[in-house]
């Protein structure tokens, strides 16, 4: 490859099916070249390769747990998060994913870090290569007979079920799942390190996302679709307004009540 020969649009273009792999003699080509436009190219090629060695390192370390568990000779590493604990409205959903060995999924990471679009990607990136994922749900009703942290908990035990290949090994965010029979470790903040539980943690996100986006058109006027059933101003608004619907958490709402009169939420 010369690139003396070559426009710096081409050199852009050729760089960017290329992306940050490339030989070191053509790096040193294009760190050599007497155009500034060329150079400027080489420099943002630096900056990518720095980028992408931090990522990988970022990501090495979120795989200590699942090569620890390997290790130890267990073979199906699930990783197991909730979605929805937190909302006013809407049940919680829960996931379970295995990973395959040596997976790399730039950006991968606790949902609540990543941005909606990422979050969309990584969700398509996750399902087609995971060995196995399933989601499991808890209904409002059974959060209000519950209380939150049981039906987050049933939720979990419905994901780790559902998974086609049985985890001979669960890593779980913050808490312990009853009743799978399958060893497990609850990791405190688990979502920001464990790649699998990150995987979880975005598939859950992303499923009770669109669960809310099709609840809204089914209860319009709440704005599920915006704010998914958290507290938000706007929903707290709607509610002064609109009263429950039932789509709410009765335990959760029972809280605050409607003053007219003063226009807002206890």
């Amino acid at each position: 490859m010369d690139f003396s020969k070559m426009k710096v649009s081409q050199i852009r273009s050729f760089l960017e099916e290329k992306g940050a792999e490339l030989d070191e003699g053509l790096s040193a080509a294009l760190s050599l070249d007497p155009r500034a436009g060329v150079r400027k190219l080489y420099q943002r090629l630096c900056r990518e390769r720095a980028l992408a060695q931090q990522e990988r390192v970022r990501l090495g370390n979120m795989m200590l747990y699942e090569r620890d568990a390997m290790e130890k000779g267990f073979r199906f590493v699930a990783g197991v998060d909730e979605a929805g604990r937190g909302p006013l409205a809407g049940p919680v959903v829960a996931a379970a994913a295995i990973l395959p060995e040596g997976s790399f999924f730039p950006g991968l990471n606790d949902s609540k870090k990543l941005s909606p679009a990422k979050r969309e990607y990584l969700y398509k990136e996750i399902t087609a290569q995971a060995v196995s994922w399933s989601v499991g749900i808890a209904s409002v009703a059974e959060i209000d007979a519950l209380n939150i942290l049981q039906a987050s908990l049933r939720a979990m035990q419905r994901a780790v079920t559902g998974l086609h290949k049985n985890p001979d090994y669960v890593l779980v965010d913050a808490v312990r799942i009853p009743g799978i029979g399958t060893p497990q470790l609850p990791i405190v903040k688990g979502d920001g390190k464990s790649v699998s539980i990150a995987a979880a943690s975005i598939i859950a996100k992303v499923t009770r996302d669109r669960m809310m986006d099709e609840l809204d058109l089914k209860y319009p006027g709440y704005g599920f679709a915006g704010h998914k059933g958290y507290g938000t101003p706007q929903h707290l608004e709607a509610l002064r307004v609109h009263g429950i619907c039932p789509l709410h958490r009765k335990t959760f709402t029972r809280n605050f009540s409607v003053s007219q009169a003063q226009g807002r939420l206890w």
